[in-house]
């Protein structure tokens, strides 16, 4: 990844802001956007995918249960190493169980693209509140850039088998991060640990006024939908179509690599 500013803060590696959101699929506005997301995708037995930004697995457990364990497997990648943990605990607890092979982590910065990969490596890929995150920085000039965001989706494309999906979700431009936690709230009466739920919830929101301002800098991409489409189009992809969710605060979009 290209050099950035001495000034530059990156919480994505911590463990402590990936723990942050592990708890997210507990709050009402993101089971939502989860479902929302996995009802566009449709793993069949037998195929590879890949879950970019994975956290702690939620797409992938999705992914798991929607084909009935019948996925040959389901690569997690993320920067943070500590989600290697939530991986161990979730191939437990999903049914049926899965192996390492399986359900597999894989830690590294997509901004530097994937080439851990294989071309045509993967059936399908997902992604949730994940690829806008893709930063790169030109010390040349000075500024930030979206030469990393436009990489990354000629990457997915890359490892995609002809005819494979891209389902994921983005932010809107300026996301109202209040909203997403007055919309958590609604759910406090029915979760089961309470304390760690608000905890959850206040986290999220001051990680979301940090995601805002380095999006406002030009580092981060909450972008309008139009120029998301005209993107995908130019990384190759076609069939792209889009809806809100997340209380109005995030697309999820879907798109096909040519077969």
């Amino acid at each position: 990844m290209a050099m950035t500013p001495t000034d530059t803060v990156n919480h994505w590696p911590e463990s402590k802001c990936a723990k942050a959101f592990w708890g997210q699929h507990e709050l009402p506005p993101y089971k939502r956007l989860l479902g929302d997301t996995i009802a566009w995708c449709d793993p069949r037995p037998g195929q590879r995918w890949l879950d970019l930004g994975c956290g702690c697995g939620q797409l992938t457990t999705a992914l798991w249960l929607k084909s009935q364990g019948r996925l040959r497997q389901v690569v997690g990648l993320d920067v943070a190493a500590v989600n290697a943990v939530a991986f161990e605990r979730l191939r437990d607890v999903v049914q049926p169980p899965a192996t390492a092979e399986q359900i597999a982590f894989h830690q590294a910065d997509f901004s530097s693209g994937l080439g851990s990969f294989a071309d045509s490596q993967f059936d399908g890929a997902v992604s949730g509140l994940a690829i806008q995150y893709a930063e790169s920085f030109d010390a040349d000039a000075g500024g930030w850039t979206k030469d990393a965001y436009d990489h990354l989706l000629r990457e997915v494309r890359r490892v995609l088998r002809p005819g494979g999906w891209f389902v994921f979700s983005v932010n809107v431009p300026d996301p109202a991060w209040g909203r997403v936690a007055l919309a958590a709230l609604t759910g406090l009466w029915r979760a089961p640990k309470m304390t760690r739920f608000v905890k959850n919830s206040l986290r999220m929101w001051r990680y979301g006024s940090w995601l805002s301002k380095e999006a406002r800098r030009g580092r981060f991409h909450y972008l309008p939908v139009d120029e998301i489409v005209r993107r995908l189009g130019a990384a190759g992809f076609e069939q792209i179509e889009h809806r809100l969710s997340y209380v109005k605060q995030a697309y999820v979009l879907r798109c096909q690599k040519p077969a």
